[in-house]
């Protein structure tokens, strides 16, 4: 799967002028691919041709970044369940993967799936947030909707980022077809909550072509299940749960896990990443079979960054605020990687830069740039971050050039 060669404005001048740009969002104001662009636009009034690559590192944006960059993707709906089981729309795509995912050798389609998209926390308005009782029945929606496609001749790209839930993955397998039952044999409602009545899960009813399609799972978090560090006591207050609240939801999650332990044979409680998208990830392992691989590195591989980067004399990327979460898998991350790789020189922009994470983030990045900083103020970058994306790179760009 290879980048489309669009995004820039110029032909392209000898190696020494040349940069990709490759932004994450910068979330609350700018897209990837509005952030890249305004950065091209300020390096092209400096004279240097500008690619624009627009990334998504697993949560929001994953479906378009790739069905519009990669040759041959195709855009495609499925009816599902909102966070509060609404019915709503959700954007999926379907990919022609040469390479695949899979260790086989033959390579169906891809189809892309990110679960912000039916239940992520921008659906739910602010006065309704619960954790206890969201949802992740769509995303099973989504996972059928994908099954249903090319007569289940598929593999699955699921991302997980920016959920609205906290119940393991449980309303996933039930739309499934698994079975969440309580001591007297009743199923469970959805959400989070009820999972501490959970006595036994059933999977005898799972739809048995989840056994021979391959899932991946794009997970930009290393997460646990539970604990401090889990799903429940990172995420959960964002998503309107209260300090009582997440005692309850920590320790349903910890039961769910001692119960699919018990009658799957899976421990997914400590996994790495399993506390993903509100514990999603410990779901996809316990019901998908799934491997969880960082979503950056699936989505450079999928759009052949390598090979948009070659022979570049610089490589830009940034985010909303470059601070130590930044190293931990996010999408700079692992941009620079890339770029030190094949000896390219790579600069982090942060709409913000954490006071005391400028050591270890100088580790990884050639240099750092703070949008706040150069506006002004905070209020004044947020305002028009366009515009001063555009004119910092044109005022820093032949300085970037000579690093």
């Amino acid at each position: 799967m290879n980048a489309s060669s669009a995004d820039s404005s110029s032909p392209t001048p000898p190696r020494a002028r040349r940069a990709v740009v490759a932004c994450a969002t910068f979330k609350g104001t700018l897209s990837s691919r509005a952030a890249g662009k305004a950065l091209a636009r300020g390096l092209q009034r400096a004279g240097i041709a500008a690619h624009v690559v627009a990334l998504a590192d697993g949560g929001e944006g994953l479906v378009d970044a790739l069905a519009s960059q990669v040759p041959g993707a195709s855009r495609l709906s499925a009816s599902c369940r909102g966070p509060l089981g609404e019915p709503r729309t959700a954007a999926y795509a379907i990919l022609p993967s040469p390479a695949g995912l899979s260790s086989g050798t033959r390579h169906p389609p891809l189809a892309v799936i990110e679960m912000a998209a039916s239940s992520g926390l921008s659906l739910v308005p602010e006065a309704k947030r619960d954790p206890k009782i969201t949802t992740t029945l769509g995303v099973g929606d989504q996972i059928l909707a994908a099954l249903n496609h090319n007569n289940g001749d598929v593999e699955i790209l699921l991302g997980l980022g920016g959920s609205a839930t906290n119940d393991g993955g449980a309303g996933m397998a039930q739309a499934l077809g698994a079975r969440f039952l309580d001591k007297a044999g009743k199923p469970l409602p959805p959400g989070g909550g009820a999972l501490l009545d959970l006595a036994r899960i059933d999977i005898s009813r799972l739809d048995p072509r989840l056994t021979r399609v391959p899932v991946t799972v794009a997970c930009d978090v290393r997460n646990p299940l539970t604990g401090p560090e889990g799903a429940t006591f990172v995420f959960g207050p964002q998503k309107g749960g209260s300090p009582e609240d997440l005692k309850l939801l920590d320790s349903a999650l910890a039961h769910y896990a001692a119960v699919i332990k018990k009658d799957l044979g899976k421990d997914v409680a400590n996994v790495p990443g399993a506390g993903a998208a509100g514990g999603l990830g410990a779901g996809c392992l316990a019901f998908l079979n799934a491997s969880l691989k960082p979503g950056i590195e699936l989505v450079l591989d999928a759009l052949d960054f390598d090979r948009a980067i070659a022979g570049a004399a610089l490589v830009i990327t940034g985010e909303g605020r470059l601070d130590r979460q930044t190293l931990m898998g996010k999408a700079p991350a692992g941009v620079a990687a890339r770029a030190r790789r094949l000896g390219v020189p790579c600069v982090a922009i942060g709409g913000g830069v954490e006071r005391g994470a400028e050591q270890a983030l100088r580790g990884v990045f050639a240099r750092l740039e703070s949008l706040s900083a150069f506006a002004g103020s905070a209020e004044a970058a947020m305002r028009e971050p366009a515009r001063w994306l555009e004119d910092l790179a044109k005022a820093r760009a032949e300085e970037w050039l000579t690093l």
